[in-house]
């Protein structure tokens, strides 16, 4: 008993050796972008489930513009030229100053609106010229050339026809002043705005008068000659505001027959609509 209590203890270390040693990070970098392709994955997943072809349109031309370098400052070979909407606001001067004007001069003009029987109208570069300017006019690019209290007052389509910029009166705050053809200085700023837009192109133009009907049947009613002043109003304020008056193709009323609302005697029945015309094919 006495021998095993005095025997000496005897402890044996093991040095364990295995692995390859120590790797570094370079495993942290690879799954981190393993994770950030899976993250785009799905959100590219979700982005075509939730959204229209017309947004997954603008969406795929955000992410691969065509910016080349144009002979004066301020490239692109969209629309316009290189010059947008907002040429005169943020892009730098195209040496010519201020907002670029690409309507030519009237008398090389076909009637129509168009360029003449010598040259083709380029209906694809029309067609994205009309949406430039309909996506300015109605904010649709996050930036718009109406301002948030005069943009209530515009609604924008493109048609068949053209791209139509409906201009109506809201409850308080009217174009005209009621019963006459005078416009208010919020008709003013419009139409001196719409100018300034539709001086970008050299489409035809447009001008409809529309009203509403009155509450009380008259005998000689005065809402068709009220629709054809507002609107021959509006074309002596496109001219003077620097359209030519050449590009003006039609001006007409239609009264009360095309109400907008469904009652025929609300407010939004007053209205006129500009139609930038697309070129006669």
């Amino acid at each position: 008993m006495s021998a095993q209590a005095n025997a000496p203890i005897i402890i044996k270390k093991v040095k364990k050796s295995g692995g390859d040693g120590h790797h570094g990070g370079a495993w942290k970098v690879a799954y981190a972008d393993f994770v950030t392709a899976m993250m785009a994955f799905f959100m590219l997943m979700w982005l075509l489930n939730a959204t229209t072809e017309k947004q997954r349109k603008g969406i795929a031309d955000y992410f691969s513009p065509t910016i080349p370098v144009n002979r004066i400052s301020g490239g692109g070979d969209g629309a316009f030229g290189g010059d947008s909407v907002f040429t005169e606001e943020s892009l730098a001067q195209t040496g010519q100053g201020g907002m670029p004007s690409l309507a030519e001069d009237a008398s090389s003009e076909a009637p129509d609106g168009g360029q003449g029987d010598g040259n083709d109208v380029d209906q694809a570069a029309e067609a994205r010229a009309l949406e430039e300017i309909e996506k300015a006019l109605s904010g649709k690019t996050g930036e718009s050339v109406v301002s948030d209290l005069l943009q209530r007052h515009v609604v924008t389509e493109l048609t068949d026809e053209g791209l139509v910029v409906e201009l109506f009166d809201l409850e308080g705050e009217t174009l005209f002043d009621q019963g006459t053809a005078h416009p208010t200085e919020v008709m003013e700023q419009l139409v001196s705005m719409m100018a300034r837009t539709f001086a970008l192109v050299r489409n035809g133009v447009a001008v409809t008068g529309h009203t509403r009907a009155e509450p009380v049947v008259k005998v000689n009613s005065e809402v068709w000659e009220l629709s054809s002043q507002r609107a021959d109003e509006v074309r002596r304020m496109l001219e003077a505001g620097g359209l030519p008056p050449l590009r003006i193709q039609r001006v007409t009323g239609h009264a009360d027959r095309k109400p907008a609302a469904r009652n025929p005697m609300a407010l939004r029945n007053n209205r006129i609509e500009l139609i930038l015309l697309r070129s006669r094919r």
